[in-house]
């Protein structure tokens, strides 16, 4: 595979149990495949410390404007999206296998944003909260209205048509 930021080689570099393709000696990026980099995020998973300090050539400067082929995926163009709610690393992703590029230094950025897996979540959650908040309050008040309404109505059908007239309900008769 060829590193899509610089073309350069990719070289396979095992972590504990994982393989990660980097780029060693080139741009320093790291290709982490399908649900790979979840291994490596946090700063209390000490296998990516490994990953820190790829070497890498000074002289090699990244366009961060340009778009990325996946080094995978035939044709598919990574899709560059922030990793995280607090919008301070951006990461390419490919559409297609599900894989991580991450330029040089993105990885330690990353590892630095929540301690736990369940940090992150909570800030996901707060962020949607004041995102959304009001308006997902207003779809559930709405909701919930709409299901008092259909139980009322359910309610009154109870005693028009008890349940021993419904089918299979009777120990009697032809239903």
């Amino acid at each position: 595979m060829n590193c899509p930021a610089c073309g350069n080689v990719l070289e396979q570099m095992t972590v504990g149990d994982i393989t990660v393709d980097v780029c060693q000696r080139g741009c320093g990026g790291i290709w982490f495949d399908n649900f790979e980099l979840q291994k490596f995020d946090e700063p209390h998973e000490s296998a990516g410390e490994q990953l820190l300090d790829i070497e890498r050539d000074e002289s090699i400067i990244v366009d961060r404007a340009k778009r990325f082929n996946c080094p995978k995926c035939d044709g598919i163009v990574l899709m560059r999206h922030f990793f995280s709610v607090k919008n301070e690393v951006e990461v390419d992703e490919c559409p297609g296998c599900g894989g991580f590029w991450l330029d040089a230094g993105e990885l330690g950025k990353i590892r630095g944003l929540f301690d736990t897996e369940e940090e992150k979540h909570q800030a996901a959650h707060q962020y949607f909260t004041e995102i959304f908040g009001g308006h997902l309050a207003a779809i559930e008040a709405e909701d919930q209205a709409r299901l008092d309404k259909v139980r009322k109505i359910a309610n009154m059908f109870r005693f028009v048509c008890p349940s021993y007239y419904v089918p299979g309900k009777q120990d009697w008769g032809a239903f």
